[in-house]
Protein backbone atom coordinates (compact mmCIF):
# COMPACT_ATOMS: atom_id res chain seq x y z
CA UNK A 1 0.00 0.00 0.00
CA UNK A 2 1.54 2.75 -0.75
CA UNK A 3 2.12 6.01 1.46
CA UNK A 4 -0.35 8.64 2.15
CA UNK A 5 1.29 12.24 0.57
CA UNK A 6 0.71 15.89 0.73
CA UNK A 7 0.49 16.18 -2.94
CA UNK A 8 -2.73 15.28 -3.30
CA UNK A 9 -5.23 16.83 -0.68
CA UNK A 10 -8.11 14.89 -2.01
CA UNK A 11 -6.13 11.30 -0.04
CA UNK A 12 -5.51 13.58 3.31
CA UNK A 13 -4.91 11.01 6.15
CA UNK A 14 -3.91 13.07 9.40
CA UNK A 15 -1.61 10.30 10.57
CA UNK A 16 -0.17 9.15 7.63
CA UNK A 17 2.11 11.87 6.42
CA UNK A 18 5.06 11.89 9.19
CA UNK A 19 7.19 9.86 6.83
CA UNK A 20 7.63 13.05 4.87
CA UNK A 21 8.86 15.17 7.87
CA UNK A 22 11.07 12.44 8.46
CA UNK A 23 12.63 12.57 4.86
CA UNK A 24 13.09 16.24 4.82
CA UNK A 25 14.68 16.46 8.37
CA UNK A 26 16.78 13.73 7.27
CA UNK A 27 15.68 11.84 10.40
CA UNK A 28 16.02 7.54 10.07
CA UNK A 29 12.68 6.13 9.09
CA UNK A 30 11.52 2.97 10.95
CA UNK A 31 8.12 2.83 10.20
CA UNK A 32 5.20 5.22 11.13
CA UNK A 33 5.25 6.27 14.94
CA UNK A 34 2.56 5.31 17.68
CA UNK A 35 0.33 8.78 17.27
CA UNK A 36 -3.52 8.99 18.29
CA UNK A 37 -6.14 11.54 18.77
CA UNK A 38 -7.30 12.23 22.34
CA UNK A 39 -10.16 14.60 23.60
CA UNK A 40 -10.69 16.37 26.81
CA UNK A 41 -14.21 17.14 28.09
CA UNK A 42 -14.10 20.44 29.25
CA UNK A 43 -17.73 20.68 30.52
CA UNK A 44 -20.33 23.20 29.19
CA UNK A 45 -19.84 21.25 25.52
CA UNK A 46 -16.77 22.03 24.65
CA UNK A 47 -13.35 20.00 24.17
CA UNK A 48 -9.90 20.16 23.70
CA UNK A 49 -8.07 17.54 21.56
CA UNK A 50 -4.68 16.55 21.01
CA UNK A 51 -1.96 13.82 19.92
CA UNK A 52 -0.55 12.10 22.53
CA UNK A 53 2.55 10.34 20.61
CA UNK A 54 3.85 7.12 22.34
CA UNK A 55 2.32 4.44 24.18
CA UNK A 56 4.04 5.44 27.88
CA UNK A 57 3.12 8.86 29.91
CA UNK A 58 4.07 11.47 27.74
CA UNK A 59 6.97 13.37 29.40
CA UNK A 60 6.39 16.78 27.80
CA UNK A 61 3.54 18.75 27.12
CA UNK A 62 3.57 20.93 23.36
CA UNK A 63 2.06 23.92 22.87
CA UNK A 64 1.57 25.54 19.60
CA UNK A 65 1.21 29.22 18.24
CA UNK A 66 -1.56 31.47 17.52
CA UNK A 67 -3.21 29.92 14.00
CA UNK A 68 -1.48 26.90 14.32
CA UNK A 69 -2.43 23.70 15.84
CA UNK A 70 -0.39 20.41 17.23
CA UNK A 71 0.91 19.16 13.84
CA UNK A 72 3.43 21.94 13.77
CA UNK A 73 5.42 20.18 16.19
CA UNK A 74 5.73 17.16 14.47
CA UNK A 75 9.03 16.88 13.07
CA UNK A 76 10.29 17.50 16.91
CA UNK A 77 8.27 15.06 18.05
CA UNK A 78 10.14 12.57 15.86
CA UNK A 79 13.41 14.45 16.35
CA UNK A 80 12.47 13.44 20.27
CA UNK A 81 11.49 9.92 20.51
CA UNK A 82 9.82 10.38 23.83
CA UNK A 83 6.54 10.24 24.82
CA UNK A 84 4.07 13.30 24.73
CA UNK A 85 1.08 15.44 24.36
CA UNK A 86 0.91 18.17 21.39
CA UNK A 87 -2.50 19.84 22.40
CA UNK A 88 -4.60 21.81 20.03
CA UNK A 89 -5.33 25.28 21.71
CA UNK A 90 -9.23 26.16 22.31
CA UNK A 91 -10.79 26.75 18.49
CA UNK A 92 -8.01 25.65 16.99
CA UNK A 93 -7.11 22.24 14.98
CA UNK A 94 -9.46 19.82 16.37
CA UNK A 95 -10.39 21.29 19.24
CA UNK A 96 -13.78 22.82 20.00
CA UNK A 97 -14.51 26.14 20.36
CA UNK A 98 -13.21 28.99 22.98
CA UNK A 99 -14.88 29.62 25.81
CA UNK A 100 -17.73 32.05 25.38
CA UNK A 101 -18.14 33.35 28.77
CA UNK A 102 -14.22 34.62 29.19
CA UNK A 103 -11.83 36.83 27.45
CA UNK A 104 -9.76 34.58 24.59
CA UNK A 105 -6.05 34.83 25.87
CA UNK A 106 -3.58 32.88 27.53
CA UNK A 107 -4.84 32.66 31.01
CA UNK A 108 -8.40 31.17 29.69
CA UNK A 109 -6.47 28.86 27.43
CA UNK A 110 -4.38 27.84 30.14
CA UNK A 111 -7.84 26.65 32.48
CA UNK A 112 -8.41 24.84 29.65
CA UNK A 113 -5.07 23.35 29.01
CA UNK A 114 -4.53 22.19 32.97
CA UNK A 115 -7.82 19.97 32.30
CA UNK A 116 -6.73 18.08 29.41
CA UNK A 117 -3.25 17.96 30.97
CA UNK A 118 -4.01 16.68 34.22
CA UNK A 119 -6.05 13.82 32.65
CA UNK A 120 -3.09 13.07 29.79
CA UNK A 121 0.00 13.83 31.36
CA UNK A 122 0.18 14.61 34.90
CA UNK A 123 3.42 14.06 35.63
CA UNK A 124 4.98 15.64 32.12
CA UNK A 125 8.61 16.74 33.30
CA UNK A 126 7.99 19.73 30.91
CA UNK A 127 5.42 21.98 29.52
CA UNK A 128 6.94 24.01 26.20
CA UNK A 129 5.23 26.58 24.46
CA UNK A 130 5.62 28.61 21.61
CA UNK A 131 4.40 32.59 20.92
CA UNK A 132 0.34 32.34 21.97
CA UNK A 133 1.29 28.85 23.37
CA UNK A 134 4.23 30.00 25.28
CA UNK A 135 2.36 32.60 26.95
CA UNK A 136 -0.77 29.70 27.76
CA UNK A 137 2.13 27.78 29.16
CA UNK A 138 3.20 30.69 31.35
CA UNK A 139 -0.38 30.91 32.57
CA UNK A 140 -0.48 27.53 33.48
CA UNK A 141 2.09 27.78 35.88
CA UNK A 142 -0.38 30.24 37.90
CA UNK A 143 -3.22 28.50 37.58
CA UNK A 144 -1.87 25.17 37.56
CA UNK A 145 1.63 25.31 39.26
CA UNK A 146 1.45 21.29 39.97
CA UNK A 147 1.37 20.44 36.57
CA UNK A 148 4.47 22.36 35.41
CA UNK A 149 7.87 20.99 36.34
CA UNK A 150 9.99 22.90 33.80
CA UNK A 151 8.46 25.37 31.50
CA UNK A 152 10.41 25.91 28.18
CA UNK A 153 9.08 29.88 26.01
CA UNK A 154 10.06 29.22 22.39
CA UNK A 155 10.19 32.51 20.63
CA UNK A 156 7.82 35.20 22.90
CA UNK A 157 7.69 37.39 26.04
CA UNK A 158 5.10 39.05 27.73
CA UNK A 159 6.75 41.84 25.77
CA UNK A 160 5.35 40.85 23.20
CA UNK A 161 2.88 43.01 21.05
CA UNK A 162 0.84 43.50 17.47
CA UNK A 163 4.01 45.41 16.22
CA UNK A 164 6.67 42.77 16.75
CA UNK A 165 4.23 40.35 15.16
CA UNK A 166 3.14 42.17 12.53
CA UNK A 167 4.02 39.36 9.68
CA UNK A 168 2.23 37.15 11.75
CA UNK A 169 -0.59 39.81 12.47
CA UNK A 170 -0.61 39.78 8.67
CA UNK A 171 -1.26 36.82 7.52
CA UNK A 172 -4.07 35.83 10.09
CA UNK A 173 -5.62 38.67 8.68
CA UNK A 174 -5.92 37.20 5.36
CA UNK A 175 -8.97 36.14 3.05
CA UNK A 176 -11.85 34.39 5.70
CA UNK A 177 -11.89 31.32 2.77
CA UNK A 178 -9.89 30.87 -0.37
CA UNK A 179 -11.34 29.35 -4.05
CA UNK A 180 -8.80 26.44 -3.98
CA UNK A 181 -6.31 24.62 -2.29
CA UNK A 182 -3.62 26.01 -4.82
CA UNK A 183 -5.11 29.81 -3.60
CA UNK A 184 -4.33 29.06 0.09
CA UNK A 185 -1.02 27.54 -0.83
CA UNK A 186 0.11 30.46 -2.71
CA UNK A 187 -0.82 32.82 0.28
CA UNK A 188 1.07 30.54 2.59
CA UNK A 189 4.32 30.02 0.40
CA UNK A 190 4.10 34.06 0.01
CA UNK A 191 4.61 34.35 4.06
CA UNK A 192 7.08 31.73 4.23
CA UNK A 193 9.28 32.18 1.43
CA UNK A 194 12.37 30.22 3.24
CA UNK A 195 9.93 26.60 3.77
CA UNK A 196 9.45 24.43 1.29
CA UNK A 197 6.53 24.15 -0.27
CA UNK A 198 6.11 20.24 0.43
CA UNK A 199 6.18 21.58 4.37
CA UNK A 200 3.65 24.02 3.76
CA UNK A 201 1.47 22.23 1.66
CA UNK A 202 1.35 19.35 4.64
CA UNK A 203 0.86 22.23 7.46
CA UNK A 204 -1.94 23.83 5.17
CA UNK A 205 -3.44 20.10 5.21
CA UNK A 206 -2.74 19.36 8.92
CA UNK A 207 -4.49 23.03 9.52
CA UNK A 208 -7.25 23.58 6.79
CA UNK A 209 -10.06 22.36 5.87
CA UNK A 210 -12.68 22.52 2.34
CA UNK A 211 -15.83 23.42 2.91
CA UNK A 212 -19.00 22.06 1.70
CA UNK A 213 -19.14 24.63 -1.14
CA UNK A 214 -15.36 23.63 -2.17
CA UNK A 215 -13.76 27.02 -0.69
CA UNK A 216 -11.16 26.31 1.95
CA UNK A 217 -10.64 28.28 5.39
CA UNK A 218 -8.41 27.62 8.01
CA UNK A 219 -9.44 25.48 11.17
CA UNK A 220 -8.90 28.55 13.60
CA UNK A 221 -11.19 30.93 11.74
CA UNK A 222 -14.79 28.11 11.83
CA UNK A 223 -15.17 29.63 14.93
CA UNK A 224 -15.99 33.67 15.51
CA UNK A 225 -15.40 35.69 18.95
CA UNK A 226 -19.43 35.58 20.38
CA UNK A 227 -20.75 38.94 21.09
CA UNK A 228 -19.47 41.20 24.01
CA UNK A 229 -16.54 38.88 23.80
CA UNK A 230 -13.24 40.20 23.95
CA UNK A 231 -9.29 39.07 22.85
CA UNK A 232 -7.34 39.64 25.77
CA UNK A 233 -3.87 40.53 24.49
CA UNK A 234 -2.51 42.96 26.45
CA UNK A 235 0.46 40.68 28.05
CA UNK A 236 2.43 43.17 29.86
CA UNK A 237 0.92 42.02 33.28
CA UNK A 238 2.21 38.60 32.84
CA UNK A 239 5.71 39.95 33.34
CA UNK A 240 5.06 39.54 37.04
CA UNK A 241 3.85 36.07 36.54
CA UNK A 242 7.18 35.37 34.87
CA UNK A 243 8.88 36.98 38.04
CA UNK A 244 6.54 33.72 39.83
CA UNK A 245 8.01 31.25 38.29
CA UNK A 246 9.76 28.77 40.43
CA UNK A 247 11.01 26.15 38.41
CA UNK A 248 13.87 25.50 35.65
CA UNK A 249 12.66 27.97 32.63
CA UNK A 250 14.40 28.10 29.34
CA UNK A 251 13.87 30.99 26.34
CA UNK A 252 14.55 29.90 22.95
CA UNK A 253 14.40 33.13 20.29
CA UNK A 254 14.94 32.92 16.94
CA UNK A 255 17.84 35.25 15.65
CA UNK A 256 15.55 36.10 12.72
CA UNK A 257 12.69 36.80 14.35
CA UNK A 258 11.32 40.60 15.63
CA UNK A 259 9.02 38.76 18.25
CA UNK A 260 11.88 38.92 20.92
CA UNK A 261 13.73 41.84 21.01
CA UNK A 262 16.43 43.28 22.97
CA UNK A 263 14.69 44.61 25.49
CA UNK A 264 12.25 41.64 25.90
CA UNK A 265 15.47 39.49 26.39
CA UNK A 266 16.82 41.89 29.39
CA UNK A 267 13.41 41.94 30.69
CA UNK A 268 13.34 38.29 31.14
CA UNK A 269 16.70 37.65 32.42
CA UNK A 270 16.02 40.29 34.88
CA UNK A 271 13.16 38.74 36.31
CA UNK A 272 14.32 35.05 35.34
CA UNK A 273 17.91 35.21 36.00
CA UNK A 274 18.67 31.88 36.74
CA UNK A 275 16.78 31.05 33.86
CA UNK A 276 18.66 29.67 30.08
CA UNK A 277 18.11 32.01 27.46
CA UNK A 278 19.77 30.66 23.91
CA UNK A 279 19.31 32.09 20.56
CA UNK A 280 18.70 29.69 17.41
CA UNK A 281 20.35 30.39 14.33
CA UNK A 282 18.71 30.47 11.08
CA UNK A 283 15.55 30.70 12.38
CA UNK A 284 12.67 32.91 12.56
CA UNK A 285 9.50 33.01 14.93
CA UNK A 286 8.80 29.17 14.14
CA UNK A 287 11.72 27.76 15.52
CA UNK A 288 10.10 24.42 15.28
CA UNK A 289 9.41 24.70 11.81
CA UNK A 290 13.08 26.52 10.66
CA UNK A 291 15.31 24.05 13.24
CA UNK A 292 13.07 21.43 14.32
CA UNK A 293 16.09 18.86 15.06
CA UNK A 294 18.16 21.98 16.46
CA UNK A 295 14.84 22.52 19.11
CA UNK A 296 14.48 18.96 19.98
CA UNK A 297 18.35 18.64 21.02
CA UNK A 298 17.86 21.75 23.64
CA UNK A 299 14.64 20.33 24.83
CA UNK A 300 16.51 16.84 25.24
CA UNK A 301 19.26 18.44 26.99
CA UNK A 302 17.06 20.95 29.08
CA UNK A 303 15.43 17.56 29.93
CA UNK A 304 17.88 15.75 31.01
CA UNK A 305 19.79 18.31 33.00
Amino acid sequence: MAAASSSDPSSYDELGLFHENAEEAGLDWHGPPTVRRVETDLGGGRMLSGLRWGSDAPQVVLLHGGGQNAHTWDTVALALGRPLLALDLPGHGHSGDVDPTRPVGPRSFAEDVAVAVREHAPNAAAVVGMSLGGLTALEVTVVAPELVRRLVMVDVTPGADREKASDVVAFLAGPESFESFDEILERTVAFNPTRSESSLRRGILHNAVQRDDGRWVWRHQRTQLVEGQRADLDFAAMWDDLAAVDVPLLLLIGDRSPVVDETDRALFAERQPDADIVTVADAGHSIQGDQPLVLAEHLDRFLDR
